[in-house]
Formats: structure tokens, C-alpha cells, sequence
């Protein structure tokens, strides 16, 4: 429980502007008892300097790495909003909370560094806080927990606004002494934080609260529990990337004798290289390890000037956000990066067999087939001989006599009947095979995609094939009528003319020949046998030779034709699955390249935007 050292009886001079007057006793006790907001509000006016703009005030012109930030944030809020509609509102919460946590604090005073004491029971945080100070702030004591509550010490003016986001009331907000040394920490805002192991949930919750909003932590530890299971795995641990600004210090050191501190802080170094927190040494980015006691001030002078130094650049809140950008972009990293291929489409080789699919599901093939066939039976009775297509008319005309020919008729239909009910079992088939080759197409669109985009991508090829097979059914009817209907027949080539006009009078020098000879056996003509009989073998020969010659001529234009039919019908059907299939899936994954660059923004140049501490 916090124990502030605000007694009457024992004052000491904390810097507090508020005591510089010494109040009457009764005075004290009526705010103490009636607790009201307006003495509080005045305290922190009084200890704050906040003034009118509440700890806000006009930002100075923004510095390159200030810049990338800004830019990482835009693509990030960029990167949220397309991804809305794609991903879940707890996937997407650490990096909402991020963006507004950047904005909160981008808003308020550039000019002070917030910086924690966090620490586990025993630790002497509290201790180091009052050391910094340069008075008693902080109560220390055997007794545990000593902190309930964070307590503030600002070194200058400016920082209520700062204050009140971390929700610290007016009567936990002091100054230091005034000394040289503070001069040196002027712009920083120092937080002591209850114990981090304490058994009171409420002090646990104060110090992940405050944790994710200053720009920087001191982490105390002693030479017993340095190497707490506490401490690294819950809170070093998951900040590692924050290693540019954390403190951490061993203090006690007072306690070791001999070379035995050296050899402490080399395991804790070792220590927080398995953390995978980064040590800043030798000028490098990183973490800064150092040994005090604040007990006997041995080493508080050298964290002193080095959190004046790092107060001074002014870039501890930049270098915080942009530790947080990182750790939400590791954390995204499997949403929106790919392990398969770079660029993620639908690739011509799946796009060819998604068309195959579809024509052989609206029987393109078999289509084409027909077309041919009915060109060629076209050119049949076209130049076939009078007695052959005579003999298929009276074929035709006691076909509907049999049950096979009524079967067919009912197979075919009429005029009113442009195609033929397909079979419940054909039906069924042709459904299986668009979604078999929906179902392929989208395997391949979504090959290497993260989780999240390959189910958007396979829920946008299903929506889209709802009414696929209703749509390739409508334009089996329409292109295929002129295959399924007997009545429509094929265009005729140029030569059909001559072919028939030829087979024409191949049938008249049978007529010719026959009526001759009939003439010679009734003795109207001159018995001459050899002329009419040549006339009457040439016709019958020459009518067959005419149709065996139409026959192959015609297998060229037919086999055409045939074609033709098909390659309507097989475009009709890939134009039909690109608008409802393809274009879809398409756009899907042009969103999610979109995003993906978004990501890249974001996730790009991270550990170059922090600023090196010299």
C-alpha cells in the first residue's frame, strides 16, 4: 500500500511547489477529508506547470526517423483498414491498439521522456526513484509491498497531459529537488511502478498498464533474483525488441564482494541475449546494462547522466512506437505473408484446364461432334443419289412406327422442344465437374497464401459458382439449339451446286438410259443394246462415285464446322466462368497484394528507423 511520506508533524522539502507556503493544520485536514477534485486539480497545476495546454504544445519540425514512422503508421492504418473485411476484429486489436496508442502520444508534449522504474519485490526501485529525485518520494521499507500505486516525478514543466494518460492522480505527482544534478534530467518524467511479482492483482495491472504507455523502462534487479522466471518471461521476453529503450539495472551491488558483481552482471547479460533482447555495447543500438546501489549512490551518478543523455535526444517516444509497429508486424506476418510464390495468381496453365473443365461440363466436345455429324449427314442428302435418299424418306417415314423410332423422336423432340431434358444422371455429373473445376482452380489461386486470404479466395470461387452450372445449362440451350434441333441445317459450302447438279445428271443418264433400252425391248426404237446400257452403268456408277467424292470433300468443312460449334460454346463457357469465377478470385488477390505491400511499408526498415544512443 502506497504510504506517502505527507505528514504534518515530519515535512521534508520534496520540491513540491504546492508546500513552498506552510497551510494551517485544520486547512490540511479539510482537504484530506473531503477528497475534493478541485484541491487535486490545483496540485497538479502546481506540480506540473501545465498551464493552459495541458501538457500539449506546437510539435517541432519532424526528424528523418520521426518521418519513416509516420509513414510506417499511415501504411499500418492503410493496412487495418483493407484487412477489416478479411480478418477478425482480435486479430487485428494489437495493431488498432498500437495506431492509437502513437496517436495519443504523438499528441502530447515531444519535449519530456516518460520513463518507468519497474522492478519485483525487494529489487530497491523504490530506493533508486528517491536517489534520482534527489529526496524522499517513493516509501521504502521492509514491509512488501511498499508501492501500490505509480507515483511521478516530472523534472520540468508541461507534463500533465502525459500524467493523465498514464492515469496518475494530482496527490502521486511530485517534483524533485532542486540541485544541479536535476538540471540535467530536465524534460524527463520519472514513474516508480509497483512490484511486478506483487500478490495483489490490482499492483500487477498498474504496471502492465503503465508499461505499454512510457518510452522507456528501467528494470531494477538484485543479485537474488535477477534471474526470475517473472521477469524475463513475461515482461523482457516479449519486449526484446524494445532493447533501445530499456535500462537495466543491477542494483545491490553494494552486497557482492570482491569480482562476484562483475561475474553477476555477466550472466545477466547472458541472460538477456537469450531474452533476445539486444545489448547496447560497444556503441551499439541495444539495451544498457549497468551495476548500483542505490543505497550508497555507487553508479546512480552514471544511470543519472545517461538518462539525461537519453532524455536530451528526444527521440525515446519514436524509438517506443516504432518498437511497437515491429512487434505488431511480427505478429502479422503470418496474415499477410506468403511462403509460396512471390505474386500470387491464377497462372495460364490453371486457367486453361478451368476452361477445359467447363466445356467438358457443358459437352462442348460432344457439341462439336454433332455439328460435324449433322454437316456431313447435310451433305449426304444433299448429294447423295435419288434412290439412297428415297430409301432414307421411306426409312424415316415408318421410323415413328417403331419403338425404337418413337424413342428416338421423344430423345430429340419437336419444334417446340429446343433440346432434350438431360438425364438426372448427366445432370448431376456436369454439376461435379464445375465444382471440380472451381474447387481446382481456386487450390491453385490460393497455393502458398496465408490462412486468412486462401479461405477469402475459396469463399469468393464458391459464391461464385453458385449458379455456374444454371449459367453453362442456359448456354448449352442457346448455342446448341442449332446441333440439338433436326430442322436447323448447316450453311453449304460453294461446290454443293455442282455436286448436286452433277449428281443430277448422273441420275438422268440412268433415266435416259433405262427409258432407251425400254424403247428397244417394245420395238419403238432400232435394237442397238450397247449405247444405252454404257449410259445406264455410267449413271449408276457416276452416282456413287459423285457422293463418295462429296464425302470427302465435305469431311474438310464438316470437321470445321465442327469446330466452329465447339469453340463458340467452349468460349461462351470460359467468358461465363471468368465473370462469375475467375474475376473474382482475381480481385481477391489483387486486395491481397494490395495489403501485402501495405505490410511491407510497415514492416520494412524497422530496426533501421531507431535512433543510436551514443
Amino acid at each position: 500500500m502506497t504510504a506517502l511520506t505527507d505528514r504534518t508533524d515530519d515535512r521534508w522539502d520534496d520540491g513540491l511547489i504546492a508546500r513552498s507556503r506552510p497551510r494551517p493544520a485544520q486547512a490540511d485536514e479539510e482537504d484530506a477529508d473531503d477528497g475534493t477534485e478541485e484541491g487535486d486539480e490545483a496540485l497538479v497545476r502546481a506540480v506540473s506547470g501545465a498551464g493552459s495546454d495541458g501538457g500539449k504544445s506546437s510539435a517541432p519540425p519532424l526528424s528523418p526517423e520521426a518521418l519513416a514512422l509516420r509513414q510506417r503508421l499511415d501504411a499500418l492504418r492503410q493496412l487495418v483498414g483493407l484487412s477489416r473485411t478479411r480478418l477478425d476484429g482480435k486479430t487485428l486489436a494489437e495493431a488498432g491498439r498500437v495506431l492509437d496508442e502513437a496517436a495519443a502520444r504523438r499528441g502530447l508534449s515531444p519535449q519530456h521522456t516518460v520513463v518507468a522504474i519497474a522492478g519485483a519485490t525487494g529489487s530497491g526501485k523504490s530506493t533508486l526513484f528517491n536517489s534520482l529525485a534527489g529526496v524522499q518520494i517513493s516509501e521504502t521499507g521492509l514491509r512488501r509491498p511498499t508501492t501500490a500505486a505509480p507515483i511521478a516525478c516530472s523534472w520540468s514543466d508541461g507534463a500533465a497531459g502525459l500524467l493523465d494518460r498514464l492515469e496518475i492522480p494530482g496527490r502521486l505527482r511530485r517534483r524533485p529537488r532542486e540541485t544541479s544534478e536535476a538540471e540535467t534530467l530536465r524534460g524527463m518524467v520519472l514513474v516508480d511502478l509497483p512490484d511486478l511479482d506483487s500478490a495483489v492483482g490490482a499492483h500487477r495491472e498498474h504496471v502492465d498498464r503503465v508499461l505499454a504507455l512510457v518510452d522507456a523502462v528501467v528494470w531494477v534487479v538484485d543479485p537474488e533474483k535477477y534471474a526470475d522466471a517473472v521477469l524475463h518471461e513475461r515482461y523482457l521476453r516479449p519486449l526484446a525488441g524494445h532493447a533501445e529503450v530499456t535500462f537495466v539495472v543491477l542494483n545491490q551491488v553494494d552486497r557482492l564482494p570482491g569480482e562476484a558483481a562483475d561475474l553477476v552482471l555477466d550472466d545477466l547479460r547472458r541472460l538477456l541475449d537469450e531474452d533476445g533482447i539486444a545489448l547496447g555495447e560497444h556503441g551499439e543500438p541495444g539495451a544498457t546494462v549497468l551495476g548500483l546501489s542505490a543505497l550508497t549512490g555507487d553508479g546512480v551518478g552514471e544511470l543519472r547522466e545517461l538518462l539525461g543523455q537519453f532524455t536530451q535526444e528526444r527521440g525515446a517516444a519514436t524509438r517506443r512506437i516504432s518498437a511497437d509497429v515491429d512487434r505488431a508486424a511480427i505478429r502479422l506476418r503470418p496474415l499477410y505473408v506468403a511462403d509460396g510464390h512471390a505474386g500470387p495468381e491464377i497462372g495460364e496453365a490453371a486457367r486453361t484446364e478451368f476452361e477445359d473443365r467447363l466445356a467438358e461440363a457443358v459437352g462442348a466436345c460432344a457439341a462439336g461432334l454433332a455439328a460435324e455429324r449433322a454437316w456431313r449427314r447435310n451433305a449426304g442428302k444433299a448429294c447423295g443419289t435419288p434412290w439412297l435418299r428415297l430409301w432414307r424418306w421411306y426409312e424415316n417415314r415408318r421410323a415413328p412406327r417403331t419403338l425404337a423410332g418413337l424413342a428416338a423422336l421423344a430423345a430429340i423432340g419437336g419444334r417446340g422442344q429446343t433440346v432434350a431434358q438431360l438425364p438426372v444422371e448427366e445432370e448431376v455429373t456436369a454439376r461435379q465437374r464445375v465444382e471440380q473445376a472451381v474447387r481446382a482452380v481456386a487450390d491453385e489461386a490460393v497455393a502458398g497464401l496465408p490462412d486468412p486470404w486462401a479461405q477469402a479466395v475459396r469463399e469468393t470461387a464458391v459464391r461464385g459458382a453458385e449458379q455456374l452450372p444454371e449459367a453453362l445449362d442456359e448456354i448449352a440451350v442457346t448455342l446448341g439449339a442449332a446441333v440439338a434441333v433436326p430442322n436447323a441445317k448447316p450453311p453449304r459450302p460453294a461446290w454443293w451446286p455442282a455436286a448436286v447438279l452433277t449428281q443430277a445428271a448422273m441420275t438422268l443418264l440412268q433415266i435416259f438410259g433405262g427409258l432407251w433400252l425400254v424403247g428397244q425391248i417394245v420395238g419403238v426404237l432400232e435394237p442397238e443394246l450397247m449405247p444405252p446400257v454404257l449410259l445406264m452403268v455410267a449413271g449408276i456408277i457416276g452416282g456413287p462415285l459423285v457422293e463418295w467424292a462429296c464425302s470427302i470433300a465435305a469431311r474438310g468443312p464438316a470437321r470445321r464446322y465442327g469446330q466452329d460449334a465447339e469453340r463458340r460454346l467452349r468460349q461462351a463457357a470460359a467468358g461465363c466462368g471468368r465473370a462469375r469465377v475467375l474475376e473474382p478470385v482475381a480481385a481477391e488477390l489483387l486486395r491481397y497484394r494490395e495489403v501485402r505491400e501495405q505490410y511491407a511499408a510497415v514492416a520494412a526498415g524497422g530496426s533501421r528507423l531507431s535512433t543510436t544512443r551514443q
